[in-house]
C-alpha cells in the first residue's frame, strides 16, 4: 500500500483533494464555466471538481444562454410573487373569456357590448 493513502487506495491527509460543495452557489459555477472558456480541459475540471462532464456542459450552456442569473438556482421573493399574480391574473382572464362566450351563446351578446366588452 502506498504511503499516505488509506486501506481503499485514496489520498489522505494533505493528497486528500479538497472538499467539494453539496451545493454549487452561482458564483461558484461562474468562476467554474470561466475557466471551462478560458481553455482549461472539461475532464481535467471535472475530475477536480467532481462534477461530471455532462453537468459542466449544462452550467456552460446556461451561462452562454443567461450569464450567471441564470445559473442561480433559488428565484427571488419578489420574482415567486410576480409569477404567481401573472398566474392567477392568466386564470381569471381565461374565465373572464369563457363567460362572455357563455353568455354570447345565451343571446346577451347585446348587453355586453353596452357594458363596454
Amino acid at each position: 500500500m502506498a504511503k499516505g493513502h488509506d486501506s481503499a487506495g485514496a489520498p489522505t491527509g494533505a493528497e486528500a483533494p479538497p472538499e467539494t460543495p453539496e451545493r454549487w452557489s452561482a458564483g461558484r459555477k461562474t468562476d467554474v464555466v470561466l475557466r471551462l472558456r478560458k481553455g482549461d480541459a472539461i475532464d481535467a475540471v471535472s475530475r477536480e471538481t467532481q462534477v461530471p462532464a455532462h453537468e459542466l456542459e449544462e452550467w456552460r450552456r446556461v451561462f452562454l444562454e443567461s450569464g450567471t442569473h441564470g445559473l442561480k438556482k433559488r428565484i427571488d421573493p419578489e420574482d415567486r410573487e410576480l409569477r404567481r399574480v401573472q398566474a392567477k391574473l392568466g386564470e381569471v382572464m381565461m374565465r373572464l373569456e369563457l363567460a362572455e362566450d357563455l353568455l354570447e351563446k345565451k343571446g346577451y351578446a347585446a348587453e355586453l357590448r353596452k357594458h363596454g366588452r
